[in-house]
Parts: structure tokens; C-alpha cells; sequence
């Protein structure tokens, strides 16, 4: 069952699945920042309040608003 990014908790990895519907504002903007199909992911932090979060990608960390985090789609690793 896919969910999106911003549903993991801090440690969980996951492999993008691809993007929610309706997300056309942020798709160029992941897709750009590395967040492409099939690459895995790590949650590394989270803001106290939920908002950003960080997650490592591709050997980076890359902090996402809780709005980008949900357009991106995810399945357990």
C-alpha cells in the first residue's frame, strides 16, 4: 500500500513510487531536488512541530514543507 512521505517516521526507509494527484506545483521541484521514482529514502528529522522534515536522498539531506512531503508517494523498502 503506498503513502505519502510526510505519513514515515523518524528511521523509516522507503522507495518512491511516484506523485499524487493534483501535485503538478511541486513535481518539477522534486524530480529537480532528486526525489525520482525508485530511488530509496531515509526520514533523518523532523521539525517539532511536523514542519519541515529531512530526509536523506542520495547521499544529501533535503528538508521538505509538510505540503511537498505529501505530493510524493512511497512503499516500504
Amino acid at each position: 500500500m503506498a503513502k505519502n512521505l510526510g505519513q514515515l517516521a523518524v528511521g523509516e526507509e522507503a522507495v518512491v513510487s511516484g506523485f499524487a494527484q493534483g501535485a503538478k506545483e511541486y513535481r518539477a521541484k522534486l524530480l529537480a531536488m532528486g526525489l525520482t521514482k525508485g530511488i530509496k529514502l531515509q526520514v533523518t528529522r523532523v521539525a517539532p512541530l511536523g514542519d519541515p522534515l529531512e530526509v536523506s536522498v542520495r547521499g544529501f539531506s533535503l528538508s521538505l514543507r509538510k505540503a511537498e512531503a505529501a505530493a510524493v508517494l512511497v512503499e516500504g523498502s
